[in-house]
């Protein structure tokens, strides 16, 4: 599934120090960028900028094979059997049996441990 999937990975290095990694937005900055500085008496001021951004995209498969005919009969049935009886493993029972539920414990008449005078130390 994941050979088919294209993503993009953008990233933030401030010098050459990983600052952020991310892959569904982007990437969170330093706060350092210099941005460029504009005035109308005075000519636009450039400083050298230490942080960039890179991005990479991962593109996935256009094409894919199906392999399951590919295989033998026996290899078929035998992919086939393991599927389901893995996927029957995780079936739950319906309903949870419990053969004391009904049961009353019996009513405490005396005490024997005073009676007999044993005592558990």
């Amino acid at each position: 599934m994941f050979s088919t999937v294209s993503y993009t990975i953008d990233s933030h290095y401030c010098g050459d120090q990983l600052v952020s990694r991310s892959l569904i937005q982007k990437a969170v900055t330093c706060g350092m960028e210099i941005k460029k500085e504009t005035s109308s008496t005075c000519t636009s001021i450039l400083k050298s900028n230490c942080c960039r951004n890179e991005t990479s995209i991962v593109k996935g498969q256009k094409e894919l094979q199906n392999s399951f005919f590919d295989l033998s009969f026996t290899q078929q049935a035998i992919c086939t059997t393991f599927t389901i009886s893995y996927l029957n493993l995780f079936e739950g029972l319906e309903n949870t049996i419990v053969p004391f539920k009904d049961y009353r414990a019996p009513l405490v008449v005396k005490s024997i441990h005073k009676i007999d005078e044993v005592y558990i130390i």
